[in-house]
């Protein structure tokens, strides 16, 4: 398969069409399949097979099946690499919530006093109402919004002594 520059460029145009079809067909993308079609002509270019000239159009074909095999299995790799890498992230960031979870539980039990604490476990935990949280508790509601602010207030300046 020794061509002339015009020779691959007509062999080019002639095979190009069917080639990408095939292609897309099987990898479902059209950069993809330009790409792979794209990579066989490089091939051919480089390497100047010995094919005869009535084969020429079967093993263009028989060519870019094998790239489009080859960019398959590259994607599924791919893929897998980043659902890998997903949930190792994942991990991590559950790692690092727990953690801050727990460098929190230890702010609160430290620097809070109970009634503080009862107050933030109604109101956060539990999703009570400043004023379901006063009836429980047999405070009002504004002493209920006064030990929320004022234990977020310690929680955050602690937190920021922490940092």
């Amino acid at each position: 398969m020794n061509y002339s520059k015009q020779e691959f460029e007509r062999l080019f145009k002639d095979s190009y069409p069917h080639m990408y079809r095939m292609a897309f067909s099987m990898v479902e993308n059209a950069d993809d399949a330009k790409d792979a079609v794209h990579q066989v002509f490089v091939q051919i270019w480089k390497r100047k097979p010995q094919v005869a000239d009535d084969s020429i159009r079967g093993y263009l074909l028989a060519a870019t099946r094998n790239q489009c095999l080859h960019t398959l299995r590259s994607r599924q790799l791919q893929r897998q690499m980043e659902d890998e890498l997903r949930l190792d992230i994942a991990a991590s960031e559950s790692e690092e919530r727990e953690e801050l979870l727990q460098q929190l539980q230890q702010v609160i039990d430290k620097n809070l006093t109970e009634q503080d604490r009862r107050v933030l476990s109604l109101h956060y935990d539990e999703e009570m109402t400043y004023e379901e949280t006063a009836t429980v508790l047999g405070i009002s509601a504004s002493a209920v919004n006064k030990h929320i602010t004022r234990s977020l207030e310690k929680i955050r300046k602690t937190l920021k002594i922490a940092k």
